[in-house]
């Protein structure tokens, strides 16, 4: 809710999940826009304290500007962040649910754990609203699996983390790109 003129706002919430352990990352934004998908990928990079070899997305059109099934074509900007961190971008493809099976999962999940606790909140700033979503995370990384011992967390510092690429010194940092520009 804006505080001034009292007007709410809909937020986006974006979601990766780490493979073999189910760890998951969840953060909010205004839009899908490629500002918001990158800076929620750095976000999600730093939280899981490496990068993957693969980096599984949907096909967002911030993304992901053609979904062709054998070559993609992606947005420079993702494609540049994906070099930055060493990953491989491999776009789901379109109608192929299990291609994402495990964010698919974790965006359940994220809605139980996360979203349905705090839907009778009002939140009076995106910050406010991404510390209580962090907060959150820490539980649910942190609950115990119901079929098989350990939790999303146990298993993340026992198989993803040593699996992950070291981070570079400096976090990606977006560039703005002008096409068909005149000079005069």
């Amino acid at each position: 809710i804006d505080r001034e003129s009292g007007e709410a706002r809909m937020a986006q919430v974006f979601v990766a999940v780490l493979g073999a352990s189910n760890y998951g990352y969840a953060d909010a934004s205004w839009s899908q826009d490629l500002h918001s998908w990158i800076e929620s990928h750095v976000r999600a990079l730093q939280y899981f304290r490496g990068a993957p070899v693969y980096l599984i997305p949907d096909n967002l059109k911030s993304g992901v500007t053609e979904a062709e099934p054998f070559d993609p074509l992606l947005n420079k900007t993702y494609r540049k962040l994906a070099e930055h961190y060493g990953c491989v971008i491999k776009p789901a493809r379109k109608f192929h649910p299990k291609d994402k099976a495990k964010v698919e999962k974790g965006v359940q999940v994220v809605e139980n754990w996360i979203l349905a606790r705090v839907r009778n909140y009002t939140f009076f700033s995106l910050h406010h609203l991404n510390e209580t979503i962090q907060d959150l995370l820490t539980e649910m990384n942190n609950e115990p699996f119901q079929k098989m011992s350990g939790s999303r967390s146990s298993h993340y510092h026992s198989i993803d983390l040593p699996a992950l690429q070291q981070l570079p010194k400096t976090p990606f940092e977006i560039e703005d790109w002008l096409v068909d520009v005149k000079i005069l």
